[in-house]
This record gives C-alpha cells, structure tokens and sequence, in this order.
C-alpha cells in the first residue's frame, strides 16, 4: 500500500518536475550574477565558498529531480502500453475518470479496477528499477514538497479530490 502511494507521489509531481528545474536554474544563474555584490548585510554570505555551495547544493537538488523525472519514465516504458495511457492520463495528465474509461472503452468500475492494477504493476516496476519503497522515500526525503504531496496522500481518502497545487509549493526553489 505504502509503494502505491510512493508510486502516486512520483507520478502526481512528474509534471512539475521541469519548472522547478527551470527555476533552480534561474536561481542559480541569479546568484551567480549577483555574488560579485560584496557590500551590506550579505557580505558574509557572498564569500566565494558560500556562493560555490549553494550553487552546488542547487544543481544536485536539479540532478535528482532530472533522476526522478527519468525514472518515472523507464517505469512507465516497462509498464504494459495501456497501463501507461492510464496512468499518464490520470496522474500526469489529470484528465477525469469518466473520460479516461471512455477513451479506452472501460466501464468506470473496470477503470478503476485497471488504475489499481497498473499502480501495482508500476510500483513493482520501480522495484525493479532498484527503488523500493524505503529507497524512493529516502531519496525524496530531501524535498521537502515532494514528501508534502505524499504526506497529504496519506491523509485523503477521496483521491479524486486530490490536487498537488493544494499543496503548499510556494517554498520550493528555497527549501
């Protein structure tokens, strides 16, 4: 149960993956910029040694969401192709469970019943992959909004009432 919600997490924050990278970029090009700047109250901060760690800091945070972001995607392509279309239809896509049953002619009870079958199948696909629940929380337990989206599905019952821009993203770049 706890790997379909590790499965869940990984799938709901794919498509945020490459704005935050995005913005981890742009931070970190900002603070390049700005780290000549060696007067006011930020001058113990913009020593060449703090400036050179948050960047690097920065760029693997970067690197493990591009890690994530592939993962997601090998799994997927180890996945039978129509547990795929559901899942990137459901999770990435967010389309609605009515219209997903009707785009593969699936009555809504065998919809249902072929999501939790594809979660199941991608969720042992990611521990093929090496990611066992304990590993693929551990590597995600860095970002902070990422265990945020997984703490919060814990806590719902109706997932279906679930968005991930409920979640409180406005701290991510800084966290």
């Amino acid at each position: 149960m706890k790997l379909n919600l590790c499965a869940k997490t990984v799938l709901l924050v794919y498509r945020y993956l490459d704005r935050i990278a995005d913005a981890i970029d742009r931070l970190v090009e900002r603070r390049a910029l700005n780290s000549f700047y060696m007067s006011g109250i930020g001058c113990k901060d913009n020593n060449i040694s703090n400036v050179a760690q948050y960047i690097i800091d920065l760029s693997q945070r970067k690197v493990k969401l591009i890690n994530i972001k592939i993962l997601t995607e090998m799994a997927l392509d180890n996945c039978p192709i129509l547990y795929s279309q559901i899942l990137i239809e459901k999770y990435m896509d967010n389309d609605k469970a009515c219209e997903i049953a009707k785009r593969h002619n699936l009555s809504e009870r065998t919809y249902f019943r072929r999501l939790n079958e594809a979660l199941r199948n991608f969720s042992i696909t990611l521990e093929k992959l090496g990611f066992s629940e304990s590993k693929l929380l551990d590597y995600i337990s860095s970002e902070k909004w990422m265990i945020e989206v997984y703490n919060r599905l814990i806590t719902v019952k109706n997932e279906d009432n679930f968005n991930v821009s409920n979640c409180d993203l406005g701290k991510i770049a800084v966290c």
